[in-house]
Formats: structure tokens, C-alpha cells, sequence
């Protein structure tokens, strides 16, 4: 049983690495990727967003899709259309077919995610153990990003930026082999599709970022900046409207009568608002200002990544002794720190070694330290016919944050360079600014998780909360 277990979760946490790994391996590869392509600076953010968006936007469709048609055949179907698109972004003539083979792999690790991570919960149920499988799920769903840098840096220095799109497809082979032979066949029950939730809820979500992304292009006065914009907001209101109506929603609005898991899945949108842009400014800042290559921009990454996977083992231990809130907001003070203080000392002149890589290692050991807690709190007290929708809120959040806080970053980033043909310090000034923006976001999901987990004020719901809060930690 110990041996089967094992071999569900290093299937479920390998599913899982190669779609993280898709969503920052084309950075450090963006200035290629720009000139084989023929792509602008602003086109080329698309490389990232036409992954993320359908990703987080089909999350929930795909969630629902695995609690109706079977969680196993849901994974084995999200794994071999991963690996159909990621071969077809390999294979990319041009940059219209790379952008819609990155939107067919978000698409394909839309089914996959919510799926292995439901099948996560169900594997893992004694309290010990989940806190141990959590603990590997998350440092890998939050340190998957800048392994993703340093092997998309390796492959365009040394082979091509094509090739970190072709890795999937071998590893996608063997993990399907994998989980037909090691994967019980999972149930399934009669339902509805929520399809126009997903469709208004996608197609939202992307006129909103594409927005702040015309906002950056062509500035806040146009009208497309400020009807894409207005179309977004509209389209999100009808989601909610469409959810609080349908017989079998997409989002099952209940999930968020508790506090503590709404305030996990917005605190969880907005911490990534502002971590995952990171991982775009600061590999090019390296490059563009401190000259550093693609791998080594990648290698820049080590301390925060090898910080972030320490963590994962100290986790278990941490939570079991102080409890889930307590890591949490410890975690959210050192990710702020450290990220604040790299604000403060991006320039010219700055030198990487010693203070960035310190400071680095500190924004990983934060960020260690808040997505296990989340991801718990987010799937606490869950119903058993809400656990793949509620598996499937976390990532849409985790998602979501990442393409609109790198769609408003961005939009911060060219307010503050001042310039069609920026110098070096124009460069570092606006991406100061940017990382000041992420500091505002982490922030704002401290005061957020601060809200949300306070006791209440009366004395029945105060000792309710707090008998809630203790299980929750406990788990």
C-alpha cells in the first residue's frame, strides 16, 4: 500500500511539475523567441498569457469534467492533449500557431490539474500524510517556476527554446503509461456541464487582461484599452450571475461561505498577483541591464528555488507545531521583506552576488512557507461532491493571479520607462517599480489572510472559529 501510494503521488507531482514548468520555461527564452518570430515586446507577454488564460480559465470546466466523466480518464486525457500541444509549439512556423498551441496547452492542463489534485485529496486522507503529500504538491505547484527558468535558459543557450517544449511530450508518453497502470479507475455520475460559466467566465478574464495590456501598448486613453476593459468586468458579473442560477455550476458559490477558504483563495490570487510577475521582470532585468545570458539568468533562481524545496521539508513540522495561520502569515513577512528590498536595490550598478542572491533565497523561503498552508485551507471542510471544484478554485486562483498581475505589472512597467528607446537606467527604474507593484499585491494578501482568519467578536462564533481553525491546522 506504502509502495501504490508512493507511485500516485510521484505521478500526481510529476503531472504537475511539467504544466508549472510550461508556464515560466519560455521566459528566460522571450528575446529569442522574439527574433526567430519576428514578436514586439508587448506580443510576445502573450507567450505567457495565451498559456495561463485558458489554463485558469477551463480549470473549474475542468474540475467538473473529472467528478462527472471519471478523475483518472480526465488526467490521461489532460496529459496526451498536453503532450499533442506541446509538440505543436515545438514545431511553431510562426507566432499566431506558437500563441494558439500555447492556449491548446493551457486548455489540455485545465483537465489534467484539478484532476491530480483531487485524486491527491482522495489518495492522501490520514491527517500526517496529506500534510506531508500537500507539503511536496505545493513546494512543486510554487518552485516549478523557476525550475522552469533555469531549463528554458539551458535549452536556448545551448540547443534551442524549442526543445523545452519538446521535453514534454517523452515525459507526457510515460506518464500516461503510468497512470493507466497505477491509478484505479475512479467512478463516475450523471451531471451537467456548466459550458457557458466557462466560456463567460475565459472570455472575461481575457478581455480584462488584454486591457491593462493594451493600456501598456497604447495608453490608458484609447478606447480599446477602456471598452476591453469595461467588456471584462460585464462579462465576470455575468459569471457570478450565471453561477448563482445554474442547477450544476462550474463554481458552486457555498465554497465560499466559509471565511477562511475564501479568504485562502483570494489571499492565494493575490500573493501570485505579485510572485509570478517576478519571474518575468527579474530574469529580464538580468539580462537587459546586467547583462546576464539565458541560463544564467535561470541559474539566478537557485537560491530562491533551493529555499522554496527546503522548506517543503521543515513544512510538516512547522504547521504541526504553530498551525496553519501562524506559517502562513510568517511566510507572507518574509516574502514582503525580501521583495521589498529587492525593489529598493535594482540598478545599474547593482552586482547579483551578494545582496540579490540573498535576498532571493529569503523570497523563497517565504514562498515556501505560504502555498502549503493555503492550498490546506483551501480545501478545508469541503463537501465530497464539491472536492474537485474546490481543488479546482485553488488553481484557478493561483492562475488568474498570474495573468492579471503580470497584465497589470506590465502596464506599471511602461508607464514608468518614459521612453520608446529606453536606456539601461530607464530599464531598471521601471522594473523597480514593477517589483514595488508586486510588494503591494503580497501585501494586500496579508491584510486579506489578517481579515479572514481574525476570531469573530461574538463569543458563540469566536469558539466556533476557533474549534475550526484548530482542525484545520491539525490537518
Amino acid at each position: 500500500m506504502y509502495q501504490s501510494k508512493r507511485m500516485i503521488l510521484t505521478i500526481i507531482i510529476a503531472c504537475q511539475l511539467i504544466i508549472v514548468l510550461d508556464a515560466s520555461i519560455m521566459i528566460t527564452a522571450i528575446p529569442q523567441i522574439g527574433r526567430s518570430l519576428h514578436m514586439t515586446a508587448t506580443s510576445l507577454t502573450w507567450v505567457q498569457n495565451g498559456y495561463i488564460l485558458p489554463f485558469g480559465g477551463f480549470l473549474l470546466l475542468g474540475a467538473r469534467a473529472g467528478d462527472l466523466l471519471g478523475r483518472r480518464r480526465m488526467l490521461g486525457i489532460g496529459i496526451g492533449l498536453f503532450s499533442l500541444a506541446s509538440m505543436l509549439a515545438g514545431l511553431a512556423p510562426t507566432a499566431e500557431f506558437l500563441l494558439v498551441s500555447r492556449a491548446f496547452q493551457g486548455f489540455a492542463a485545465a483537465l489534467a490539474t484539478p484532476a491530480a489534485l483531487a485524486l491527491l485529496s482522495a489518495s492522501f486522507v490520514e491527517a500526517k500524510e496529506r500534510s506531508r503529500a500537500i507539503a511536496i504538491y505545493s513546494a512543486v505547484s510554487a518552485g516549478g517556476g523557476s525550475i522552469g527558468l533555469l531549463l528554458g535558459g539551458f535549452f536556448t543557450d545551448f540547443i534551442s527554446w524549442r526543445v523545452g517544449m519538446f521535453i514534454n511530450v517523452p515525459i507526457g508518453i510515460a506518464l500516461l503509461y503510468l497512470v493507466q497502470r497505477y491509478i484505479q479507475k475512479t467512478g463516475t455520475r450523471t451531471g451537467r456541464f456548466d459550458f457557458w460559466g466557462a466560456i463567460v467566465s475565459v472570455i472575461g478574464m481575457t478581455a480584462v487582461v488584454y486591457g491593462f495590456v493594451q493600456a501598456a501598448e497604447r495608453g490608458w486613453g484609447k478606447p480599446e484599452t477602456w471598452i476591453s476593459l469595461a467588456a471584462g468586468i460585464i462579462l465576470l458579473a455575468a459569471f457570478v450571475l450565471i453561477e448563482a442560477r445554474a442547477t450544476e455550476p462550474i463554481i458552486p458559490l457555498r465554497l465560499f461561505a466559509n471565511r477562511q477558504r475564501s479568504g485562502a483563495y483570494l489571499g492565494r490570487f493575490l500573493i501570485v498577483c505579485g510572485n509570478f510577475s517576478l519571474f518575468f521582470f527579474i530574469p529580464q532585468y538580468l539580462q537587459n541591464v546586467l547583462g546576464f545570458s539565458s541560463l544564467e539568468a535561470g541559474l539566478a533562481f537557485l537560491p530562491f528555488t533551493g529555499a522554496q524545496f527546503g522548506m517543503m521539508y521543515l513544512m510538516p513540522g512547522l504547521v504541526h507545531r504553530f498551525g496553519n495561520r501562524k506559517v502562513l502569515m510568517a511566510g507572507l513577512l518574509l516574502a514582503i521583506m525580501g521583495t521589498l528590498w529587492i525593489s529598493r536595490i535594482v540598478g545599474v550598478q547593482a552586482q547579483f552576488f551578494p545582496q540579490m542572491f540573498i535576498l532571493l533565497a529569503i523570497m523563497g523561503i517565504g514562498a515556501g512557507m505560504v502555498f502549503q498552508p493555503l492550498t490546506a485551507l483551501g480545501l478545508s471542510d469541503v463537501d465530497p461532491q464539491d472536492t474537485g471544484a474546490a481543488s479546482g478554485l485553488i488553481n484557478v486562483a493561483h492562475q488568474s493571479g498570474s495573468s492579471l498581475g503580470l497584465a497589470i505589472l506590465i502596464s506599471v512597467f511602461d508607464a514608468a520607462i518614459h521612453t520608446d528607446q529606453p536606456s539601461k537606467i530607464h530599464f531598471a527604474h521601471a522594473i523597480s517599480s514593477s517589483i514595488l507593484g508586486s510588494v503591494l499585491f503580497i501585501t494586500s494578501a496579508l491584510i486579506v489572510t489578517l481579515i479572514c482568519f481574525l476570531p469573530a467578536s461574538q463569543p458563540m462564533r469566536e469558539q466556533a472559529l476557533t474549534d475550526s481553525c484548530q482542525g484545520n491546522e491539525a490537518s
